[in-house]
């Protein structure tokens, strides 16, 4: 490092905060704005686009709550219709059962993107099990923020397999 010459414009100045040299980036004199006022930006990086090695670059939007609420009554629809129609006329086998909670897994998920609900991270849990007289009791915990965050179940039952299915909205900002 030593090795570098120094140049004029990297010497510190006097009277400026030490923590603007300290890391040799300054910021951009831009008239009407003070050095407190100018927004930061970050870049996403969208996997899967190898192709163009474009950044989409995004302004921080200060946003705390959501514009747009987690259709809790739509999700319990969906949920309802995707367990009634893959499970109705099913009979419960172990191998079977296994590959048919990831299937539901999927596509539950995919008709919930379908709503295309802003700024929402959804979780999706799916158990099929054999309905032999037994008791099941099932239970979560998570990190949650009680006004933006919400989840919906529906379960479904036949003559020989129970399913129930479970969706966590939880709200990113």
């Amino acid at each position: 490092m030593s090795d570098l010459p120094k140049d004029k414009s990297q010497k510190r100045e006097k009277g400026k905060a030490p923590s603007e040299g300290s890391h040799g980036v300054r910021g951009k004199k831009t008239p009407g704005r003070t050095k407190d006022s100018i927004s930061t930006t970050s870049c996403i990086d969208e996997l899967g686009h190898h192709e163009d090695n474009t950044r989409i670059t995004m302004e921080n939007t200060y946003q705390l709550g959501p514009f747009k609420r987690f259709p809790v009554s739509a999700v319990t629809d969906i949920l309802k219709d995707v367990l009634t129609s893959y499970l109705q006329e099913e009979k419960y086998e172990v191998e079977w059962s296994q590959k048919m909670t990831k299937t539901i897994c999927e596509v539950i998920r995919a008709r919930v993107k379908d709503l295309m609900i802003p700024r929402y991270k959804t979780v999706v849990l799916v158990h099929i099990g054999q309905r032999t007289g037994q008791s099941m009791q099932i239970s979560s915990r998570c990190l949650w923020d009680a006004t933006n965050d919400t989840f919906t179940s529906y379960s479904f039952k036949n003559s020989s397999l129970f399913g129930l299915a479970t969706v966590y909205a939880v709200y990113s900002e």
